[in-house]
């Protein structure tokens, strides 16, 4: 493939080209794809929507257990919706980033009241829910209920970026560009645009990785704009780490756990014990008050919060 960069400084993607790329990664994806539980019909589109909230910046081996758990005891958004907000942070455990689980339950309260209990079909009323941002809204829409959206996550950014693009990496953030080519990319046909998001998603996951890419494997390395190019090194903005020893974020995470162990309010002193350094505590602990994943009570004590937020 050799696409021809525009003047937005995208590239644009011959039909043939682009058609040539969907039969081999589908086929590939049905021989190889992962038996994951939110992929099976029972799943649900719920259960879709889940692992779509625990599954961002979280691989696979972690988010396996806790929606296995989270599924079992909420099986629908009426059964998250009806439970207070710190039972969803307390249920996430050490998934990180744990105002995923707020969202999660604000959007499942959203459905419950809005939408009779079931996850809605329509793209723009997913996308109205709160928590709920482009990706997620195309995600759930494509994978629960077969729909034609362009669902563009790390690993298929990267697809895109090597397989058309000529890249090693997509840029830090998604751009317009990257947006207008996975548009280009999408099958016309619904259902085969359902299953090009997934099976795309999927290859970056397990062939075309961030490191150690497996070409030989895969189904597209004879058509790959960047393979072809001899693997041009990355010459862009350097890549961001993420680092977490010794930051807010280690911070925040120890404070919380001594929460959702607890099974009533916890006084400051024993949030103190936590973390020798007085100033980066103070700060984790009011940003997680701000962020409202804790609740400060009168006389000093802490809890998860309680409170619904309104939606």
């Amino acid at each position: 493939m050799s696409p021809d960069v525009s003047r937005d400084g995208s590239r644009d993607v011959p039909a043939d080209s682009s058609h040539a790329l969907h039969s081999p990664v589908i086929s590939w994806f049905e021989e190889h794809a992962r038996d994951l539980p939110w992929r099976r019909p029972e799943a649900g589109p719920w259960g879709v929507m889940v692992s779509e909230f625990m599954l961002q910046q979280t691989p696979v081996s972690r988010v396996l257990p806790v929606y296995e758990q989270w599924l079992a005891r909420w099986p629908r958004p009426a059964d998250l919706a009806a439970e207070a907000p710190g039972e969803a942070v307390r249920a996430w455990g050490r998934l990180g980033y744990p105002r995923r689980a707020l969202r999660l339950h604000g959007a499942a309260a959203a459905i419950a009241e809005r939408h009779g209990g079931d996850v809605p079909r329509e793209h723009a009323q997913l996308l109205a829910l709160p928590g709920v941002g482009e990706y997620t809204a195309a995600a759930v829409a494509s994978f629960a209920y077969g729909q034609r959206h362009a669902v563009l996550d790390t690993n298929v950014r990267r697809v895109f970026a090597r397989a058309a693009t000529g890249v090693e990496y997509p840029p830090n953030a998604t751009t317009a560009a990257e947006r207008r080519l996975a548009r280009e990319l999408l099958p016309e046909d619904e259902s085969t645009a359902a299953r090009w998001a997934a099976a795309s998603m999927e290859l970056g996951a397990l062939v075309c990785t961030a490191k150690n890419p497996d070409c030989v494997r895969c189904p597209v390395a004879r058509l790959c704009a960047w393979r072809l190019a001899g693997k041009p090194a990355h010459d862009g903005p350097p890549r961001r780490g993420q680092t977490y020893a010794g930051t807010d974020r280690q911070v925040r995470g120890k404070l919380l756990a001594v929460l959702r162990e607890a099974v009533g309010p916890v006084p400051q002193a024993v949030l103190d014990t936590v973390w020798n350094e007085p100033v980066q505590r103070a700060r984790a602990l009011d940003g997680l008050v701000s962020d409202g994943l804790v609740e400060p009570l009168d006389g000093g004590l802490y809890r998860l919060p309680q409170t619904r937020p309104q939606t």
